[in-house]
């Protein structure tokens, strides 16, 4: 008689789990504990069992029947959290969030398209770097202060023989003589977007950011062509309401070099805690010194370049529309924030 119950309890709880309907559990319920349930009959039948045995029969019963009523009350219960209620299928529905690019990756794809569009290549070079391509071949000499584990990230593994330390790109301008070596023989025209690191951190730096460096090497290039470039790149992005304006400058890997400023877009030339004078400065630039484009492998007798190097976050940030008073809010995540561009 055990096996007998335990059979027909094991019945019983499939039927109630594969039940779909109210009226299919009573049913079940029926079945097995109506009149002529087979739950019934075993009960009935217990009084055939030997007087020793009748006592541990009706325990198993007895904890058989209360598991399938326990669980015919649950899915009962569950058939009716799970109805559906009744809508108006007429009544237009609420349309999903659509998400969009983050606004760094939007200005990198614009960027390169408005270079694209005068015949610059993207290209990509690593963000862990050796000492070499980020400070050697650009001629810094060994005490530049840009050097200094205050300003750059090193890594702490064993020195390269031939590169030296390894470091998180400082700058893009590590691209430079790495392009060099790939291409061989100009024309160059290329632009490097990628991340850089440095230990900075205020309301208009950021320990990792984003730059785009632009390099071009060919014969008889001169800084008229990099002002140009420049001009066309300020005109495409920001338009004609901004003003720009030169500063002669010094950078170990350019000869003449220079800054470029443009008006603040926050406080529109008036001053503010972004940029304290009504200027914010895009970044460098000047012409490829002979020493770079010997690192490079590339006369300099014969050939001349330009380059320069400024910071995706600034040239977002400078734009009138956006408003951004801290670099820092644009690697938030704060989504009443970021859904605004």
């Amino acid at each position: 008689m055990q096996e007998d119950v335990l059979n027909i309890k094991n019945q019983a709880l499939a039927q109630i789990m594969s039940a779909d309907s109210a009226a299919e559990l009573e049913q079940i319920r029926i079945d097995y504990f109506g009149r002529n349930g087979r739950f019934t009959n075993i009960i009935k039948n217990i009084k055939r069992v030997s007087a020793d045995e009748r006592k541990r029969i009706g325990l198993i019963i007895n904890e058989a029947k209360k598991s399938i009523e326990e669980l015919l009350e649950n899915q009962k219960r569950n058939l009716r959290e799970s109805v559906r209620e009744w809508f108006d299928p007429t009544v237009p529905g609420q349309k999903p969030e659509i998400g969009h690019l983050h606004p760094i990756t939007k200005t990198i794809n614009e960027i390169s398209r408005i270079f694209g569009r005068i015949g610059f290549e993207r290209a990509r070079y690593p963000e862990v770097e050796w000492d070499h391509f980020a400070f050697e071949a650009l001629n810094m000499p060994k005490n530049h202060p840009a050097r200094d584990e205050w300003e750059t990230f090193f890594i702490d593994v064993p020195e390269n023989s031939k590169y030296g330390k390894t470091v998180l790109t400082p700058h893009t301008s590590n691209g430079q003589v790495r392009e060099m070596l790939r291409v061989g023989t100009p024309p160059i025209r290329m632009i490097n977007i990628a991340k850089c690191y440095r230990r900075q951190s205020d309301i208009s730096h950021a320990p990792m950011f984003h730059q785009f460096e632009g390099l071009v090497i060919d014969e008889d290039i001169s800084i008229v062509n990099l002002k140009g470039t420049l001009d066309y790149f300020a005109k495409s992005f920001y338009g004609e309401g901004r003003t720009t304006r030169l500063r002669p400058y010094h950078f170990q890997f350019t000869e003449p070099s220079f800054e470029i400023d443009i008006s603040c877009g926050v406080c529109k030339g008036r001053g503010c805690k972004v940029c304290k004078s009504g200027w914010l400065e895009l970044g460098g630039a000047g012409m490829v010194h002979p020493n770079v484009l010997k690192a490079g492998k590339i006369d300099p007798v014969k050939y001349s370049g330009f380059a320069f190097g400024w910071g995706v976050e600034r040239v977002l940030m400078m734009k009138e529309e956006v408003g951004i008073p801290d670099v820092r809010m644009i690697y938030g995540t704060d989504l009443r924030y970021l859904s605004q561009f």
